[in-house]
């Protein structure tokens, strides 16, 4: 069996870093995910007036309920998608101008459904270039409240967003939601805000967010479930036995639900209170699969289907196209290119079971594509495939996982691939 330590949550540090920013009081993050996401979303804070020690293995953040402590300010929000669409939010709720850009690839997804919202509730914000994309300016002057209606189906970020600067407002936040994808995300939005002192609710496709303050918490958080999959996929792959520590039953992330996507084409799965065990078998079964609420773990099962022994088909995964990249595109790309069956459509794409080629993969600055057919070069290996994949970005994993590489070449000496 082998132990994988991984990093801190993306998710679960974007949102405590945005609710001790909201509390009173100084609230500690232990454990908090260091990647370029996170770095990025601490210097907005920063930017806009927050004080933040950063320590090893413990961030101290003094919150400021009343919005920023600057009355003007710049922030970059580099290829963060919290990051670009969390702080414009938060800045919302204070009083001063501030304008909000970002990365090329950052700038070409969507913020339109957030940013109508918020005008919807009287913020004065406007897009320089494209509406509904970075850059932007708000103007702010508080956020009174009230109720919306809001299309969540491109992303759970949007509805997150408002979720999160609801008890900011000074009368708290109805939202009704017209589409919802990624609902485990949200699930995870309003657990944490409770944890932080404000008991907002879900009643049927409504959303209640009262205007009770958040309180400073000392919050742990939990290893990264999406980055997880990367490691249980290649336990999966090779047969191996793979453990990590910190996600349990009790993981507030749905991406853990990918193990049981591997227990349907096969694996051995071992749920704890603390931990998750993979277990591979001879091959892997083919599976069709409904991802819509673990989205972040397609490319993960693309890039491990051809090894399957029937076809891998992913379905109601339209939300993929407008990621970092189009993720469905990227992977038929690669799959083509190494020489496998595969096809798409709208929201889906199928799979067929192959003999992969070694190919320079295409990453397209995506990190997840990037992490994703590193494994497969796992199944290249264990299956006698000579050549090797390599990646035309490889530098892109710092995004979530600066040590990703490192990681698995210790993780396939260890298994002698």
């Amino acid at each position: 069996m082998t132990v994988v330590q991984i990093p801190g949550s993306k998710s679960v540090t974007a949102r405590a870093l945005f609710l001790a920013a909201a509390a009173e009081g100084s609230s500690v993050l232990r454990r908090p995910l260091l990647s370029d996401d996170s770095e990025g979303f601490v210097q907005g804070l920063a930017t806009l007036g927050y004080r933040v020690d950063r320590q090893p293995e413990a961030w101290t953040i003094e919150g400021r309920p009343a919005g920023p402590a600057v009355a003007e300010a710049e922030v970059y929000c580099r290829d963060g998608a919290t990051t670009a669409r969390f702080l414009p939010a938060l800045a919302a709720a204070g009083r001063g101008t501030f304008r909000f850009d970002a990365s090329e690839q950052m700038r070409r997804r969507p913020l339109g459904p957030l940013t109508g919202a918020l005008r919807e509730l009287g913020v004065d914000l406007t897009h320089e270039l494209a509406e509904g994309h970075h850059p932007l300016t708000v103007r702010a002057d508080g956020i009174k409240g009230g109720a919306l209606t809001l299309d969540a189906g491109l992303s759970s970020q949007f509805l997150t967003a408002l979720l999160l600067v609801g008890p900011l407002t000074a009368e708290g936040l109805d939202i009704t939601v017209s589409d919802l994808v990624s609902v485990p995300y949200v699930e995870m939005t309003l657990a944490m805000m409770r944890r932080f002192g404000n008991d907002a609710r879900r009643v049927g496709d409504t959303f209640h967010v009262p205007p009770q303050p958040y309180r400073a918490t000392d919050y742990l958080v939990e290893p990264d479930a999406s980055t997880a999959s990367y490691f249980l996929a290649a336990a999966a792959l090779t047969g191996r036995t793979v453990t990590v520590p910190g996600l349990g039953s009790g993981s507030l992330q749905g991406d853990l639900r990918f193990a049981e996507v591997l227990r349907r084409m096969g694996a051995e799965v071992e749920l704890g209170t603390d931990s998750v065990t993979v277990t591979g078998p001879e091959r892997l079964s083919g599976v069709t699969v409904n991802m819509r609420d673990i989205s972040d773990t397609v490319p993960t099962l693309a890039a491990i289907a051809p090894f399957a022994e029937g076809p891998v088909r992913i379905e109601d995964v339209y939300n993929t196209r407008v990621k970092e990249c189009d993720r469905l595109a990227a992977c038929e790309q690669n799959l083509a290119a190494m020489g496998i069956g595969v096809s798409t459509g709208r929201d889906w794409i199928e799979i067929q079971p192959g003999r992969p080629a070694p190919v320079t993969v295409a990453c397209h600055g995506d990190h997840r594509i990037a992490m994703a057919f590193s494994v497969a070069a796992l199944g290249l290996a264990k299956n006698g495939i000579p050549g090797a994949l390599s990646l035309d970005d490889p530098g892109c994993v710092r995004k979530t996982f600066p040590g990703f590489h490192q990681a698995l070449a210790e993780l396939r000496a260890e298994w002698q691939l």
